[in-house]
């Protein structure tokens, strides 16, 4: 079987480079977001179960990761990080009976991100034709 070859490579990284920004720009708010501590965010904590001491480390964590995935050379570090770090977030709203969705459409945002702008990957992971 044959690997798929991108039709046009330049519209696949271009793509990818997009929806980086997009998901890091998201990342970057909900840290901002826990480095603010307003009350919203410290009663949301308390209701998924963490004490207000750890907020601010979660902010740094999600920052981290999401800085880690934005510099090409390790992307796909950061990628698995995230990985790990949003499925931490559905493990939480399982267990408080929430929805679970949003960060399980990020987790493949960020794969499917680094899938279009890593041509690594793809070599990795190709594509196959029947």
């Amino acid at each position: 079987m044959n690997a798929i070859q991108p039709s046009n490579p330049k519209a696949m990284l271009w793509s990818g480079r997009a929806l980086t920004f997009l998901i890091v720009a998201m990342l970057t708010f909900s840290a901002a977001m826990k480095f603010s501590m307003i009350e919203d965010v410290t009663k949301e904590f308390t209701r998924l179960g963490y004490q207000q001491n750890v907020i601010i480390a979660i902010g740094v964590a999600e920052l981290a990761c999401a800085v880690i995935y934005l510099i090409p050379q390790t992307a796909i570090l950061g990628a698995i990080l995230l990985t790990g770090y949003l499925g931490g977030a559905i493990a939480t709203h399982v267990r408080v009976g929430d929805s679970f969705i949003g960060p399980a459409v990020g987790g493949v945002l960020v794969w499917l991100a680094i899938f279009l702008r890593e041509p690594r990957l793809r070599r990795l992971i190709p594509l196959r034709s029947a």
